[in-house]
C-alpha cells in the first residue's frame, strides 16, 4: 500500500462546474499518471489528502511506502527564506502536512520516493533549502520548464556510478523531462546528490550510503509520465519492492478487529460448506 500525496488544492471558485453534477467545492487535484505508475510497478496507490498533524501517524500506520508527488512551490518560510518575486502560488498548510508526513515516515523507516516538488519536500524535511528561481542562478543552457508534453524528454542527467539510483536505472546517463523553476540548494541532513543536469542543477538525491537502511530517493524530473521507459518505471518498482519488505504497524484494536473478522469468515465458510 503506497500513500500518494496530493499537493495541489483548487479553490471552489476555480473548480469547473459539471452539468448535472454537484455544486463546486474546494478540490484536490492529482494526475492519474502517479497512480498508474505505482499500479504498473505492482503496488496499490492510495491518495493522501492534507490532514491535520494529529492524523499523520494513524495514516502512516496503514502504509508500506510513500510517494511525494509534484505540485506547486513550497512556502519559503518552511526553510527560513523570504519569498522571491517569481514565487508561484503556495499553500502553507499543505506544505506543513507533507513535511511532517515525510519526517515521520522517514523515522519509521518507510520507503520514500519524491518526484519534482516531492524531491524538494524531502530535502526541506531534512532541513535543506531550495533555489527559488533557477533563471537567477544559472545560465540558460537548459530549459528546466519545457514547453513539450510530459511524455517527451528534453535533456540528459549524469548519474553518480556508485549510487543506488545508478543501480536502479542501469547506470549511465538518463534522459529526462523538466517542469520546474526551483531546485535543491543546501542539501538536507543525510542526503547526497546523485544526478546533475549539464548546467550543474541537482537532479536527484538519496540517503548517504550506510547511514540508513530504508529506500529514500528524490528525482527532480517527472518519471511518472515516462514509465514506458524501463529505467523510469524502475524507480517505482524499486519503491514497491522496498515497501513489500515494510510491514505496517497495526494497533491492538486493529489486530482484534482483524481476528474477529477472520473468525466470522471461518464461521460463515463452515456454515455454507457442503
Amino acid at each position: 500500500m503506497i500513500g500518494v500525496t496530493v499537493s495541489e488544492i483548487r479553490a471552489k471558485e476555480d473548480a469547473q462546474r459539471v452539468r448535472h453534477g454537484e455544486p463546486t467545492q474546494t478540490e484536490m487535484t492529482l494526475g492519474l499518471s502517479y497512480m498508474r505508475a505505482i499500479e504498473r510497478a505492482g503496488g496499490l496507490p492510495v491518495a493522501l489528502p492534507p490532514l491535520t498533524s494529529e492524523n499523520v501517524d494513524p495514516l502512516l500506520d496503514r502504509l508500506s511506502g510513500l510517494l511525494l508527488t509534484g505540485g506547486p512551490d513550497l512556502d519559503p518560510a518552511c526553510y527560513g527564506a523570504e519569498p522571491h518575486p517569481e514565487l508561484g502560488p503556495i499553500d502553507h498548510d499543505v506544505d506543513v502536512f507533507e513535511i511532517a508526513l515525510c519526517r515521520r515516515a522517514d523515522r519509521r523507516g518507510i520507503p520514500i520516493l519524491g518526484i519534482c516538488r516531492g524531491a524538494q519536500v524531502l530535502n526541506v524535511a531534512r532541513q535543506g533549502s531550495l533555489i527559488q528561481h533557477l533563471p537567477d542562478t544559472i545560465s540558460a543552457t537548459i530549459e528546466h520548464r519545457q514547453p513539450e508534453p510530459g511524455d517527451r524528454t528534453t535533456h540528459e542527467v549524469r548519474v553518480a556510478p556508485d549510487s543506488g539510483l545508478a543501480q536502479t536505472t542501469g547506470g549511465g546517463p538518463v534522459q529526462v523531462n523538466s517542469f520546474h523553476h526551483q531546485a535543491i540548494d543546501r542539501l538536507g541532513v543525510g542526503l547526497r546528490p546523485v544526478a546533475w543536469a549539464q548546467d550543474g542543477v541537482i537532479e536527484a538525491v538519496e540517503t548517504v550510503e550506510g547511514q540508513e537502511g530504508h529506500f529514500v530517493l528524490g528525482v527532480q524530473w517527472h518519471a511518472e509520465t515516462l514509465i514506458d521507459e524501463a529505467e523510469q518505471l524502475a524507480l517505482f518498482e524499486r519503491l514497491v519492492q522496498a515497501a513489500a519488505l515494510t510491514e505496517p504497524k497495526l494497533s491492538q484494536a486493529d489486530l482484534t478487529t482483524q481476528q474477529s473478522i477472520g473468525e466470522q469468515e471461518a464461521e460463515d465458510s463452515g456454515a455454507h460448506a457442503v
